[in-house]
């Protein structure tokens, strides 16, 4: 070989590797745009958590394949009028009892969650798993359970276990309907609801 074909072969093989790398590259973007776009605010409470984009990556791509196993189902008319009607009557108590209210509603969640084919983990393995396809009201469901843990030792002021079962409502419609609404109306809608009470 002289020289010249080695410098053609050189810069050949230079401008393949620099083509893998921009596909590469791209792939990657359109992977975390995706990924973003999909669990919004928890793809950067992850990256708060875990730290590093490969790593939150990792774990929401392997939640995505776990949820995907699971035989989600919406719910029957039934049913949906039933937990309608089990939601009201506990919004109503609210008033009388509100810790027995915040405490009922974490249990009508996880009631509607177990009758649409959620499995019933840990709290964290339930978010992680209602994070795939309600990734808008994840976060409600986090502060909520935290203000439920604080109610069971009697560390929460009322307006406190007003707002967990506001945030614990934004996640049962979510539930319920099995479509992703913008939290905001859904806010609108509960704290007009609980301001009548």
């Amino acid at each position: 070989m002289d020289n010249t074909t080695i410098i053609i072969v050189a810069a050949a093989l230079v401008a393949v590797a620099a083509i893998a790398a921009a596909g590469w590259m791209y792939l990657q973007k359109k992977k975390t745009k995706r990924l973003r776009s999909r669990f919004g605010p928890e793809y950067d409470r992850l990256a708060d958590v875990e730290g590093g984009r490969a790593r939150v990556e990792k774990t929401l791509h392997e939640r995505e394949k776990r949820v995907e196993r699971f035989n989600l189902v919406p719910l029957s008319s039934e049913d949906r009028d039933r937990f309608a009607g089990a939601w009201q009557q506990e919004q109503a108590g609210f008033v009388d009892d509100p810790r027995a209210t915040v405490a009922n509603a974490d249990s009508l969640v996880t009631e509607v969650m177990k009758v649409r084919g959620y499995p019933m983990g840990d709290f964290e393995q339930r978010a992680a798993d209602i994070s795939v396809d309600h990734s808008l009201v994840v976060k409600n469901y986090r502060i909520a359970h935290d203000i439920a843990l604080r109610n069971s030792g009697d560390e929460t002021s009322t307006e406190e276990l007003r707002m967990a079962l506001l945030h614990y409502r934004m996640l049962f419609e979510h539930l319920l309907t099995g479509y992703a609404a913008e939290p905001e109306n859904q806010k609108v809608t509960a704290v007009g609801a609980l301001g009548r009470q």
